[in-house]
């Protein structure tokens, strides 16, 4: 989603945060959030504790509507329909969770941008999850990293906000983008999740291996708990689980399914004997 245009100034509201034309409009159609103007759907990535070996929740990717990639559908968002795409995310990632019964937790991405005053923009969430029976303990939100935050004060609010609601906050790609230390310093969410690009071969690269160590020892004080995200091979989830991170998500494990739940292989769990 970080390849979404970011809202222009408005000075009658935080920086980067400015209303859609039409707010009073867009508020009334958060009951029907369904209407985008477009189709999409959801795969379903599964996040697993490597120490329980079992998985400790689902992240929603966006789909076309017969599986396509992510780009397909958010080609199509725009000033005008980024608010409703935002609420509609939300209900369908939800709905369909609750329809495919999983009892572990949902990881949603949403689009800061496309909230201008948070404790109005979140009751779509709170009925859906009412609707759908889905606990509001058991729903994650994360944001990218790469997102453009023109304003971390308010985005940061954003999260607190969230927060108080009884939502689990995140921040994805941690690592790759325009926030990092900044938004730590203003508000410190439940996860960060550790980017890729920092974890490919990571066994065997010494600069990128003391860039994570520091990471989690910083997200340990700080009582974060991190993700490792895009792992792709046994030699990546042994350095990292030595390192003291065991909550992983990647190929290895499993692949997103389309309105599915993807299942994990013990044999993916299956650390090296040290």
């Amino acid at each position: 989603m970080s390849d979404l245009p970011t809202s222009r100034v408005n000075p009658a509201f935080p920086v980067g945060f400015m209303p859609l034309a039409g707010t009073s409009r867009d508020c009334e159609e958060c009951g029907r959030a369904e209407r985008v103007g477009f189709q999409f759907d959801y795969a379903y990535q599964p996040i697993v504790d490597v120490d329980r070996q079992v998985v400790f929740a689902h992240e929603a990717l966006v789909r076309g509507p017969a599986g396509e990639g992510a780009m397909t559908v958010l080609s199509q968002v725009h000033e005008q329909n980024r608010y409703r795409f935002d609420q509609a995310c939300r209900v369908k990632a939800i709905k369909g969770a609750s329809e495919l019964g999983i009892q572990e937790r949902i990881s949603i991405n949403f689009l800061p941008n496309a909230i201008y005053k948070p404790e109005v923009c979140i009751r779509t969430t709170l009925e859906a999850a009412r609707v759908h029976s889905f606990p509001l303990e058991r729903i994650i939100f994360e944001v990218t990293e790469g997102e453009r935050i023109e304003d971390g004060p308010w985005f940061a609010e954003i999260l607190r906000e969230y927060k108080r609601c009884g939502f689990k906050t995140a921040i994805d790609d941690f690592g790759a983008g325009y926030a990092g230390m900044k938004l730590l310093a203003d508000f410190q969410p439940d996860l960060i999740k550790i980017d890729m690009d920092l974890i490919r071969n990571i066994q065997a690269d010494r600069a990128r291996q003391a860039i994570v160590r520091s990471l989690v020892r910083l997200c340990e004080e700080m009582g974060i708990q991190v993700i490792a995200e895009g792992i792709e091979t046994p030699a990546e989830r042994d350095w990292l689980h030595d390192s003291g991170i065991r909550l992983m998500q990647g190929y290895l494990f499993a692949k997103p399914a389309f309105r599915s739940v993807a299942a994990v292989a013990p044999a993916a769990y299956a650390l090296a004997q040290r």
